[in-house]
């Protein structure tokens, strides 16, 4: 596995425990549909929590959450979407991303609640 394969992992490991241990539940992680993932999918204060995690050895090119396009919304939109339908989840979906920088062994997370919302598109 490539260096930076096991970073991302390695990343989705640190959040799915610092959101344990904040009281959230862990449903699923790294669930597909087609070629979109969500890498975390938890619940807490009946809210359905998608999570997308960034993780980064610096943030010389920018903040690690910066890497969370609107494509990449997009994307998970649509998983989310699909995970909702074949669930049949009738609560609140909020969108989190959590981004870590990794120095030296030590790890700085930014958990940032609400991070996007879906817009409706018109035709």
């Amino acid at each position: 596995m490539s260096e930076h394969n096991e970073l991302g992992k390695k990343g989705e490991e640190i959040a799915r425990e610092y959101l344990q241990k904040k009281g959230y539940k862990i449903i699923a992680h790294n669930w597909r549909f087609g070629k979109d993932e969500i890498d975390i999918i938890a619940t807490n204060n009946n809210f359905l929590i998608i999570v997308e995690v960034k993780t980064r050895r610096t943030n010389y090119f920018g903040e690690p959450e910066t890497a969370v396009t609107q494509k990449k919304q997009k994307f998970l939109i649509r998983a989310t979407q699909a995970y909702i339908e074949q669930k049949n989840v009738n609560t609140e979906t909020r969108f989190d991303i959590i981004a870590i920088t990794v120095v030296s062994g030590k790890y700085r997370i930014n958990h940032i609640e609400d991070a996007f919302y879906p817009t409706i598109q018109m035709s």
